[in-house]
């Protein structure tokens, strides 16, 4: 009897494997921590081969966990950390390495293109803003850079579509990274306006077809079915880029509650659900994504931060840095546990945190790689614990400001990622939302959501609607209701972390560039 779901989620820091049955349980899973590496001064790169290697392992690990893994499995399905540039030849061999959403050497390149008048033309098909994290503003900056890396490549895929092509043989990316990318998100087909507009036209070539996970499947191969252990014929889907899926798992999409969605990991992403192309709001600085969704005429619009837990690390690291020079050792664990402490020691202050510690700057509600985090309105007063507050109240803060960059604020939103298991951090959420925070028995959202598309692709529910039902309802925790005190704190801060952040956007260009940006009224005057 065919009844399990494999999602495949293979994230940034681990690649994992989770086994389903039908109606949405967990059975078991498998992970191996993924490896990239550092290139020169801003390159992230990670090999391909060695992602498929790990990835197989996982799915052969499944059997030692499931009795008779091979003969169960009703399909497989696909997803992974979204955006860079992983290419291979006409033999299906790996051109270089990949290049990851994390690589920020085409900042300088999305400067240049933001710049230019027709930004607002392939915004409006794309509804996404130009990132140095995405695979057309790589290309564009290999080709004007250092062109040679493109020699002997055939198909530019992002790591989900890699990962399909080596299951199945099939050269295909998904609607969304198409899309947001390349393409229009109306007609969910590539736009040669967008294309013509990074110029790289003569590089149409290397974009793979689209294909909907939705509705189509293909075959796994019998190479990949040797590695694994999985049975040639297996059906496999490709699953739509790892936000998608992880909002999907995590309870965007529930139709007739007004629910938005935030993932706090590495990177804070904030989603709302668009329920036609009428419903997708785009804002004025043109930035944000618009990720077509495995329902029909549905979205998931996005402001994503840059770094969000990045900066908890920082300023971990900071302390762990203290102690370590007065002799005193300390675990991350342990200094997790001591935040607690910290959080509750703070003052009610005005201290502003702007958490842009990513080296790659931040890419929204703004996009700018030369952006930096910064304390503002430290005085003698303020001691560490306070600085950690700030930091948490900051992540929040820039949650709040992505948000109203794509509508009014949502009564609740679903929490997922590493950080919705702290309390605190989801108690000063709901504040600076004004919303309740709810989030799900379910760990593994991605691989959830991958699967769910599966099951809906092959049949199993009629409407992605009845999958939810079982799949992501039931796992729901009680929403946690909003601190009114801590939202009226909030509501007075917000303007200040608003006001403040775009004071020191020429000071970061200050100290990245030698000297400020200039803008036109202040050369003639």
């Amino acid at each position: 009897m065919r009844d399990i779901l494999i999602g495949i989620d293979a994230g940034t820091s681990v690649i994992k494997s989770v086994a389903f049955d039908l109606g949405g349980r967990q059975i078991a899973a498998c992970a191996i921590p993924n490896i990239y590496e550092n290139e020169g001064g801003k390159g992230v790169v990670q090999d391909l081969n060695r992602t498929w290697a790990d990835a197989a392992k996982t799915l052969a690990d499944l059997a030692d966990k499931v009795e008779n893994l091979a003969r169960r499995v009703a399909a497989i399905s696909v997803t992974a950390q979204g955006d860079g540039t992983w290419l291979i030849d006409k033999n299906g061999d790996p051109v270089g390495k990949g290049w990851l959403w994390l690589d920020a050497r085409a900042g300088e390149t999305v400067e240049r293109l933001r710049g230019d008048s027709g930004d607002v033309a392939r915004f409006s098909h794309t509804g996404s803003g130009l990132a140095a994290c995405q695979m057309g503003s790589q290309l564009r900056w290999i080709l004007d850079n250092a062109p040679e890396m493109l020699d002997g490549a055939t198909t530019g895929f992002h790591c989900k579509d890699w990962l399909y092509f080596k299951l199945t043989g099939k050269r295909a990316t998904d609607p969304s990274e198409a899309v947001f990318t390349f393409g229009d998100f109306s007609t969910r087909t590539y736009s040669d306006d967008v294309i013509d507009f990074l110029d790289l036209k003569r590089q149409r070539g290397l974009l793979p077809e689209i294909v909907d996970g939705a509705t189509t499947q293909h075959a796994l191969s019998e190479s990949a079915a040797s590695l694994t252990g999985l049975l040639a014929g297996t059906p496999v889907v490709l699953g739509y880029v790892d936000v998608v899926c992880t909002s999907l798992g995590a309870g965007l999409y529930e139709p007739g509650t007004d629910t938005g969605c935030s993932i706090i990991g590495s990177t804070g992403m904030h989603m709302r659900l668009a329920t036609s192309p009428a419903d997708v709001q785009l804002n004025q600085d043109l930035t944000g994504y618009t990720m077509c969704f495995p329902v029909a005429g549905h979205y998931a619009q996005m402001q994503s931060n840059m770094a969000a837990t990045l900066n908890i690390d920082w300023i971990l690291s900071v302390a762990g840095s203290v102690l370590k020079s007065f002799g005193v050792e300390k675990s991350k664990t342990d200094l997790l546990a001591q935040m607690e402490d910290w959080l509750s020691e703070a003052k009610e202050t005005s201290l502003l945190f702007h958490p842009y510690i990513s080296e790659a700057g931040e890419r929204g509600p703004f996009v700018d790689a030369t952006a930096r985090a910064s304390f503002v309105g430290l005085d003698m007063n303020h001691g560490f614990a306070d600085m950690v507050r700030a930091v948490f109240d900051g992540l929040a803060l820039a949650a709040r400001d992505c948000y109203v960059e794509m509508g009014p604020l949502p009564a609740r939103v679903r929490l997922t990622g590493g950080a919705a298991r702290s309390r605190s951090l989801r108690r000063i959420l709901g504040g600076a939302l004004g919303a309740s925070v709810q989030t799900s028995e379910r760990e593994e959202a991605g691989a959830a959501g991958t699967a769910m598309i599966a099951a809906v692709s092959l049949g199993m529910y009629g409407s992605m609607a009845d999958c939810v039902r079982e799949w992501v309802t039931p796992y729901q925790r009680s929403p946690e209701s909003v601190d009114a005190g801590m939202a009226a704190r909030f509501n007075a801060a917000f303007p200040q972390y608003r006001q403040s952040r775009l004071a020191l956007r020429p000071v970061w260009h200050t100290l990245s560039h030698g000297s400020a940006p200039v803008s036109e009224q202040e050369r003639l005057t």
